[in-house]
């Protein structure tokens, strides 16, 4: 569960949650370490080598939807993220999508990958990345940041969760070694 669980979904909401974490230290180095909400433990950032990532929403646990239930949740999911993305256009311009196919596989086989694809799928994050950027920072003494969303499910009965992920580098899917 995340510090998002039991929220409805609002693009606004969420749009306002990232420009907020723009303003955000992001560390340039050091180890990855989550943070839990204050009150419930439950988990709302993970801040590592040169991003952060957090939870934007949360679904209703899937435990026992089946069928045409499955169906709606997960295309409600799609359609809040559609939203969320269609705010970001507006505010960033278009976006580019950066597949996750690569490091998952890679992660499955083993094989090193680098942060932040390292931590998306420590966190089961294997959503393909909706990426904006360069994003130039509001305050002069900060460098640009790459911004993506995604839309994340750890398996078939957990809760559908959208993430963002803070970048103080360019966000482009990890060559394949082999």
């Amino acid at each position: 569960m995340t510090a998002r669980s039991g929220e409805p979904f609002d693009p606004e909401r969420a749009a306002s949650a990232i420009r907020a974490h723009l303003a955000t230290t992001v560390p340039s180095t050091g180890p990855t370490a989550d943070e839990g909400e204050s009150a419930t433990g439950e988990w709302a950032m993970t801040r590592g080598e040169g991003f952060l990532l957090f939870p934007l929403w949360e679904s209703e646990a899937l435990t026992g939807v089946y069928g045409r239930a499955w169906n709606e949740a997960e295309a409600a999911a799609e359609a809040h993220l559609a939203a969320l993305t269609a705010e970001l256009d507006r505010r960033w311009g278009t976006h580019r999508t950066v597949p996750l196919r690569i490091p998952l596989f890679r992660s499955r086989r083993g094989a090193h990958l680098p942060e932040p694809f390292r931590t998306l799928s420590a966190k089961d994050c294997h959503g393909d990345l909706t990426v904006w950027g360069p994003i130039p920072a509001e305050d002069p003494k900060t460098a640009s940041r790459w911004i993506a969303v995604s839309l994340n499910q750890s398996d078939g009965d957990a809760p559908m969760i959208i993430t963002a992920l803070i970048s103080a580098r360019p966000i482009t899917e990890p060559a394949d070694p082999g």
